[in-house]
């Protein structure tokens, strides 16, 4: 683990690690805007993820949606990396009092974290429209077209499309661990995308850290900036 970083954690009580689509990419989960990410499949749907990956094109166009869902969101054999098993540990020590993220993979889980707030849902989660009764992930991989419930309604995934807001338990919950921290690390997001990026207004501790191979507009209030991937600053030694 980077030294100073290692360093700041040791002297905290409570920290908070607040992680986006940077943290997974050393998982083979591409991000959403690199050249291999998310945005790069927009020419082959003829359409950008905000309207691919919103709330009206999922009931309006609900097999193509499932399409471009399975192919572009959906990394079922993906691995947890350096970054997710160093949190997890962090935990254990008593160190890590939450992580909060943008990622939808469930990798943080896989790992061994037990709190986790997903802002954005879980592709592990999926319920049907009519019923409100649950699937796992292999249900919608397995299922031909549009996944049916029994009940014969829609099947939709547990994630926050566009159009949609965040659930109200989950971001009030990640607020209340943000402002109890005294070490708020956030790792692999540009800090761009609302109301996530708002997060970093409610922390009032000591320190902060931010890890991002890119500059962040935020950078200016951080104790600690790190241009590296975040599994290469986190990794146990």
């Amino acid at each position: 683990m980077n030294a100073e970083l290692k360093k700041l954690i040791d002297n905290a009580k409570r920290v908070v690690f607040l992680g986006g689509a940077g943290v997974s990419t050393e998982s083979g989960i591409p991000d959403f805007r690199s050249e291999t990410g998310i945005y790069a499949a927009q020419n082959r749907y003829g359409a950008p993820p905000e309207v691919l990956l919103s709330h009206d094109f999922f009931w309006k166009h609900t097999e193509k949606f499932y399409k471009y869902y399975r192919e572009c969101l959906i990394f079922p054999t993906a691995k947890p990396n350096a970054a997710h098993h160093a949190l997890a540990e962090l935990e254990r020590q008593g160190k890590l009092s939450a992580v909060v993220t943008q990622n939808i993979d469930g990798l943080h889980q896989a790992a061994g974290s037990k709190k986790v707030l997903e802002l954005h849902g879980s592709i592990h989660r999926n319920y049907c429209t009519r019923c409100n009764k649950f699937y796992p992930l292999e249900t919608v991989m397995n299922a031909k077209g549009v996944p049916k419930c029994s009940c014969g309604g829609i099947i939709k995934p547990d994630v926050v499309l566009y159009g949609e807001g965040l659930d109200s338990a989950t971001l009030s919950e990640a607020i209340n661990q943000i402002r109890r921290a005294d070490l708020l690390i956030i790792g692999g997001t540009s800090l761009v995308v609302h109301p996530a990026a708002g997060l970093m207004d409610f922390f009032g501790g000591e320190n902060l850290v931010i890890i991002n191979l890119t500059p962040t507009a935020r950078d200016v209030y951080a104790t600690l900036c790190i241009r590296d991937r975040v599994g290469e600053v986190l990794k146990l030694d």
